[in-house]
């Protein structure tokens, strides 16, 4: 099986390792392994698992809900709708936040085609 250090877990997902160190001490990354020298080893399993976590977080997820999911995965077969649940209404809420911000962003492309034109007619009068 092929490991990951943690500086390459970090380059591949881009985040700093000190954020994966922090997701292992919340629980977010169950059975991490170590080398003899006590560096955390991430297989090709880890390395899917912090993907779904970054995803989770990415989307504003809790970390106490993300822990609370890998728990599930760890828990096996009988969790799966559990956790099918969990994905199911954690979409819901992103694509509520997504049509939050599509609204908030017609208010700010509002606002900057109004200081853009007020900008042109200052200019024009200027001149």
């Amino acid at each position: 099986m092929k490991y990951c250090s943690i500086s390459e877990a970090s380059a591949k997902l881009n985040i700093p390792e000190s954020t994966l160190r922090y997701y292992e001490k919340k629980g977010l990354l169950p059975l991490i392994e170590r080398d003899d020298a006590g560096r955390r080893l991430f297989s090709e399993n880890q390395m899917a698992l912090l993907e779904t976590a970054v995803c989770l977080k990415n989307t504003h997820m809790p970390i106490s809900q993300i822990k609370q999911y890998m728990d599930w995965i760890i828990e096996g077969n009988r969790t799966l709708e559990t956790r099918l649940d969990m994905m199911q209404q954690h979409k819901q809420a992103v694509l509520e936040e997504i049509s939050i911000m599509q609204e908030s962003l017609k208010g700010i492309d509002f606002k900057i085609t109004r200081y853009t034109h007020q900008i042109q007619e200052r200019n024009q009068n200027e001149d």
